[in-house]
């Protein structure tokens, strides 16, 4: 992408209205704008790694042997009746008539959907299917967090671990669910004490997922049931959790970011590397910039070319900001001498090498990042 054809409104300064580091850098690197309290429309910076994140979310939920599925947010107000929900929400849920003058409603979740998608084809235990959560996808909020600071140890790293085997899963999901970390809306400070001290630790902290078991709540109301061996009919038991893909994006900001603006990891990065031109217009600095651009996307490695009429300090300064993990700088000296030179963002160091060796050295890079 060539950034003098590109939407990137960066601002220089600090919004008033932002608090919090990731909001201050996603309003100044363009990549969302406020329309309303609470309500941002995404711009094409932050729609990039917002589907980037989203798509790494999808395949380890597939991995992990979810099945994907889409259900409307307009929904009927008589599955919300049959729950009792519909009256137990207040002005806050927008009602509407449809035009054959049926109660429908903008459904803020999903669980009133999925059990009726569940009741109309599912009879028999064996007919359950081998899953383990509904999920919803959703933005969560930022919380004071009172935490066991082993929790931050915890990793699965390259494990395998089979979804199907019960005794596998349910030792994963103790080693994840016994260290206390709770929000503060669910503190309990009694517990928190029994926690060592030496690992006892309170912070901010962005909620990026969430865990919410329904029991029996909707399937008694909205009659799913399933008949068991022994020819029984029980209700089935629900949950469900949510990992909230624009919080991700806000928490990646929050770890990984400088004075001079973000950060990218590769795996997230809106583009591979940007490639800038301290001398728009000079024959040479545009043709090897041209050919830069066009054998990194030869390789399916999409850049950002910064080929503005513009002074080389702001375009430094608009890279900086952005944070692409690689920036590889082309002008009339170094060509001279047959070399391009590309810098790490997160460590600053920069190398001489030839335009060939800069286009090998990200597809390099991006090789462990697919």
């Amino acid at each position: 992408m060539r950034l003098s054809r590109y939407f990137l409104p960066v601002l220089k300064e600090n919004p008033s209205e932002a608090q919090i580091v990731s909001h201050r850098l996603m309003l100044r690197a363009g990549m969302i704008k406020q329309q309303a309290a609470g309500i941002y429309s995404w711009l094409p910076m932050g729609y990039r790694v917002l589907k980037r994140i989203e798509q790494i979310v999808h395949e380890e939920q597939v991995r992990a042997g979810h099945i994907p599925m889409l259900m409307p947010t307009l929904q009927p107000a008589d599955l919300w009746r049959e729950s009792g929900r519909y009256d137990d929400y207040g002005a806050e849920m927008l009602r509407i008539k449809d035009r054959h003058e049926r109660d429908m409603l903008f459904g803020p979740t999903n669980e009133e959907m999925i059990t009726d998608v569940f009741r109309s084809h599912v009879n028999s235990y064996k007919d359950l299917p081998h899953t383990h959560e509904f999920l919803v996808l959703a933005s969560t909020g930022e919380s004071e967090v009172f935490y066991d600071d082993r929790v931050t140890a915890l990793k699965l790293g390259d494990r395998e671990i089979d979804y199907d085997n019960w005794d596998e899963v349910a030792k994963v999901c103790e080693e994840f669910t016994t260290l206390y970390a709770r929000t503060d809306e669910t503190h309990d400070e009694g517990v928190f004490n029994g926690v060592p001290e030496a690992n006892r630790k309170v912070g901010r902290g962005i909620e990026v997922g969430q865990i919410f078991y329904f029991g029996t709540k909707y399937s008694e109301s909205m009659g799913a049931t399933v008949v068991t061996k022994d020819g029984g009919k029980v209700p089935v038991e629900m949950g469900s959790h949510g990992i909230g893909v624009s919080r991700l994006l806000g928490a990646i900001i929050e770890a990984s970011h400088d004075d001079k603006g973000i950060i990218w990891p590769e795996g997230v990065t809106p583009f591979k590397a940007g490639i800038v031109n301290l001398k728009q217009g000079d024959a040479a600095a545009d043709a090897a910039c041209e050919g830069l651009y066009k054998a990194l996307a030869a390789k399916g490695l999409e850049c950002l070319y910064d080929d503005r009429e513009e002074r080389a300090g702001a375009k430094f300064a608009t890279m900086d900001l952005i944070g692409l993990p690689w920036r590889i700088t082309v002008g009339p000296r170094g060509l001279a001498n047959g070399v391009v030179e590309l810098t790490s963002r997160r460590t600053g160091e920069s190398e001489e090498m030839s335009p060939e060796a800069a286009v090998a050295r990200i597809e390099e890079i991006y090789a462990a990042h697919p």
